[in-house]
């Protein structure tokens, strides 16, 4: 009974792996700009040059410019992640609900992949689309427990 726990648990972070590491792997994210070496060396108090002045400004327009990249790129993963989990639970709650053990797996690998979905999300610092994840995720939480734990009661106690 414990091996059948782990097993799903197991299945279950898999499948939320599997599909963050093939969204890194096939859609990559902005790169970070790199501290320029010249700035390390400053001393406090030291007046600056208008060549590290500049330097400066260029790397905090660049930090500026990778943190909007990332919001939007943090966006765009939570929307394919949250495609995926979606897609995941269809397939777990009807093609696979035959195959009770393996079909729990997916299907909580499917919840663990929403989470991420909705931390992704909560990264892109966009309220309303926050709010919007979020409200997905709760739906998707509501479907889940009817469909696995309410509706086959009601299917029992018809019978």
């Amino acid at each position: 009974m414990v091996i059948k726990f782990v097993y799903t648990i197991f299945l279950a972070l898999l499948i939320a792996l599997f599909v963050g590491l093939g969204i890194s792997a096939f859609y990559s994210g902005p790169k970070e700009p790199l501290y320029p070496v010249e700035l390390e060396g400053e001393k406090p108090g030291c007046e600056e040059t208008v060549e590290l002045r500049s330097m400066r400004e260029e790397f905090n327009r660049s930090q500026r410019d990778f943190t909007e990249k990332f919001k939007l790129y943090s966006r765009n993963v939570s929307i394919i992640s949250i495609s995926a989990a979606i897609l995941i639970l269809i397939v777990s709650l009807t093609l696979l609900s035959k195959i009770r053990m393996i079909a729990d797996g997916i299907l909580l690998g499917g919840v663990f992949t929403t989470v991420y979905s909705i931390i992704r999300g909560v990264m892109s610092e966009d309220t309303k689309f926050r709010f919007l994840i979020v409200t997905i995720g709760l739906l998707i939480a509501l479907v889940l427990g009817y469909i696995k734990f309410i509706k086959p009661k009601e299917e029992a106690e018809k019978k």
